[in-house]
């Protein structure tokens, strides 16, 4: 079902304690796992980061070094390749989520070491860590930011055709690249958290139509919230029929069980599930004669009806069908319990005679209030 899109919703907003001026109807709370494998989808698997880093452009090298201290040029780089061993998540108490990346950036250009010119393979790892918070709620919507981005660089690995490299010349491409590659790195994660923020936050206000009995309407309730173990989020929602009102539901606080072991916990308020089922569940009446092929029994029924007839009633001739009519009476009832949910539906059965002029004539109403569902 499409309301479950909430699962991929999240997974990003970490951040500051919760007002409880604005009650949920949903609640979700997810582990540090989760993130994990939500951020890593929507950045890494899909190439989006990869992308927006091989738009990277990088500063010329220039200095002494090399042999008798010649002229060094590297310009043109560019990176070739980026390899992502590691995408970490740590919660931030209070405060957001801590994201880190291990990469391994492969890097290619022209160097010219004194009158020797050739291609300069680079090769570098560097560990990018940022803080990710969501502030300003209005209306559904939060924005997201970067409070703090740090860069940790491993050794630089470079190699030429002529292998004419020294410790100069690594030295210093190791510090003109760690002194620019920071604020290039920050900027792109910066614009892949943005692009990700919004695909992300835009599952949180939807319109979902439940067929054509109505439609579902969420978005979020508040700022998320952030423990030491896992993120809570809530959401608003409403439940409205096909060119009616929105139908009141009780949509006080819900206290969710620990994430534990578990990537993901979703809190369901009961009232406003009942809500959806008195959409989802509008089934017409279904109306049947009483034939032995239709109903079980239905020879033993009809003559066991018969006799409750007056002796005197000539508009009910014992040869006329009798018919069985079964209809929901009000809403559906979910009741959630430990381990247990039970669905109760109300039906009422009326039993007739259908006259051959196609009048209709009552003989027996029976209403069910207790037909319970269980369901797991």
């Amino acid at each position: 079902m499409k309301m479950f899109k909430i699962f991929g919703i999240l997974f990003f907003c970490g951040l500051l304690t919760p007002s409880q001026e604005v009650p949920p109807d949903l609640s979700c709370a997810v582990s540090p796992g989760a993130l994990r494998n939500v951020l890593s989808g929507a950045m890494l698997q899909n190439g989006l980061l990869q992308q927006h880093l091989q738009s990277l452009v990088l500063p010329n090298i220039m200095g002494e070094g090399g042999l008798l201290n010649a002229p060094i040029s590297i310009t043109g780089l560019h990176l070739v390749k980026a390899q992502f061993p590691d995408l970490s998540v740590i919660l931030l108490p209070g405060i957001g989520v801590q994201m880190t990346i291990v990469a391994k950036l492969d890097l290619k250009g022209n160097s010219l070491v004194g009158l020797l010119s050739e291609i300069i393979d680079i090769v570098l790892d560097v560990s990018i860590t940022a803080n990710i918070k969501c502030t300003n709620y209005e209306l559904g919507t939060v924005q997201v930011i970067i409070e703090d981005c740090l860069c940790i660089f491993g050794a630089v690995k470079m190699k030429l055709l002529s292998g004419l490299l020294s410790l100069s010349i690594n030295d210093l491409v190791y510090n003109q690249l760690t002194g620019a590659l920071p604020r290039l790195l920050c900027s792109v994660i910066n614009m892949v958290v943005n692009l990700v923020s919004i695909q992300l936050l835009g599952t949180l206000n939807a319109v979902i139509p439940l067929g054509t009995a109505g439609t579902i309407q969420y978005q979020l309730a508040r700022l998320p919230f952030t423990s030491g173990s896992f993120l809570a989020l809530d959401l608003d929602g409403a439940v409205q029929q096909v060119g009616g009102s929105i139908i009141p539901h009780d949509s006080s606080f819900a206290v969710l069980p620990p994430v534990l072991d578990k990537l993901l916990v979703l809190g369901l308020h009961q009232s406003f599930l009942n809500e959806v089922l008195s959409l989802l569940i509008q089934r017409l009446s279904q109306r049947f004669p009483c034939t032995p092929e239709a109903f079980s029994g239905a020879k033993q029924l009809k003559e066991a009806v018969m006799t409750l007839l007056p002796a005197g009633c000539s508009s009910c001739p014992r040869t006329d069908p009798l018919g069985v009519k079964i209809a929901l009476s009000g809403s559906p009832l979910l009741l959630l319990e430990t381990n247990k949910a039970t669905l109760k539906l109300s039906v009422v059965i009326q039993l007739f005679v259908q006259h051959l002029d196609e009048s209709v004539r009552n003989l027996l109403l029976l209403k069910a209030v207790s037909i319970n569902v269980k369901t797991s």
